[in-house]
């Protein structure tokens, strides 16, 4: 038997992914659906050596994450909506003083406590506008176990090569269900390791100096270089500044390093979309109602395709373009009152052939409800 082959939960999925990719250090408050996440590394990684601690909030929990990431480790906190919520400010810092990190978030029903039990899929705005201030965000997102796996390790590898907070938007059912991992052998999937500076003992290192290729060389915060860390406008030293010109120059990198990179950093999986009429965008726990839709309508001869996205943020506009353009008409499929259809809408040539279908109420969008929809759509003559 094959002892890389697991029958698991989402959320450790997600764990043995992290682990895989060099996770380290764990900070974390327990909340449903994500606990999971943390019962299981507060057993696997001291048996790697690992740091694991629960902090008494989120709010610790997120500050304690960077501090660990600033001392040259790979690290990851977990959390659901309300504990999200409160994770802001310091995603934020993270932000400024571009300091890698991954944040899962396994998305439930809200505002507030909401449905703590249930699947929602309302987290996609705040993770792009959660934290004040301008800004540029990834935020990736997978529909089954073994694309949870896979996606985790990018959102490390992504964190390191952009030296930023990188988001996982899971959901509940995505969280909770089980089904077929296979663990990939080491080295099958490339990692990204810390780029530390080269720079010797002395005055020459610029914590936030970029180098030509806009990637930006760490120093263990502690060891041979003392520079200084905040949440502050900086300069490339690290010290607060009002200077305009400095300023404008460090809001464009924080954006520009992640927005001239949408190409690479983009993942999408596509089903029959070359010659689809109607195409569904979906995402997370949605595409799989939506893929069998597609599939059953396929097997009837209907030219309907899927296009799941993975990357939620930065949102690839061009792509959805490109992948709409002979589509009469684009069915967004998601559990929130329309999130990722708002940008779909902006990302087409003509948005009156985009039309939501969705679920709010805490219950998992089936293939009926979206077969329901497209009734309603050919009915219309849409």
């Amino acid at each position: 038997m094959n002892s890389n082959i697991r029958f698991v939960q989402g959320n450790e999925a997600c764990v043995e992914a992290a682990l895989y990719a060099g996770l380290d250090f764990f900070a974390g408050y327990p909340i449903t659906p994500s606990t999971e996440i943390a019962e299981h590394l507060s057993y696997r990684l001291p048996e790697i050596g690992g740091k694991f601690i629960q902090m008494e909030d989120e709010i610790a929990s997120i500050c304690a994450i960077v501090g660990a990431s600033l001392t040259g480790h790979k690290v990851m906190t977990a959390t659901s909506g309300p504990g999200f919520s409160l994770m802001q400010e310091g995603l934020g810092y993270a932000i400024m003083a571009e300091i890698p990190c991954v944040i899962v978030n396994v998305q439930r029903g809200g505002p507030s406590t909401g449905l703590p039990t249930s699947v929602s899929q309302g987290d996609v705005f705040q993770a792009r506008w959660g934290a004040h201030g301008d800004h540029s965000i990834i935020a990736l997102t997978a529909s089954n176990h073994q694309d949870v796996f896979s996606i985790t390790v990018e959102a490390f590898n992504m964190a390191e090569t952009y030296r930023t907070p990188v988001i996982l938007l899971f959901d509940e059912v995505i969280g909770h269900m089980r089904e077929r991992l296979v663990v990939p052998e080491k080295g099958e999937i490339a990692l990204v390791d810390r780029l530390r500076t080269s720079v010797k003992e002395g005055v020459d290192y610029h914590p936030y100096l970029p180098r030509e290729d806009g990637r930006l060389p760490m120093s263990d915060f502690g060891g041979i270089h003392r520079y200084n860390v905040t949440g502050l406008a900086h300069d490339m030293w690290g010290f607060p500044t009002n200077n305009p010109n400095i300023v404008h120059g460090l809001m464009r990198h924080l954006v520009d390093k992640i927005q001239s990179h949408v190409n690479t950093i983009t993942r999408y999986k596509e089903f029959y979309t070359q010659d689809a009429e109607c195409l569904l965008i979906s995402y997370g726990s949605s595409a799989r109602s939506a893929l069998h839709v597609v599939e059953n309508r396929r097997a009837r001869g209907e030219r309907i395709g899927l296009l799941e996205l993975q990357t939620l943020w930065p949102f690839p506009y061009a792509m959805i373009r490109e992948k709409c353009d002979k589509a009469r008409h684009i069915v967004v499929v998601e559990m929130n009152m329309g999130q990722v259809v708002r940008a779909v809408k902006q990302a087409v040539d003509r948005p009156d052939r985009v039309v939501l279908a969705n679920r709010i109420d805490g219950s998992f969008i089936t293939p009926t409800d979206i077969k329901n929809i497209l009734r309603l759509i050919q009915g219309k003559g849409v």
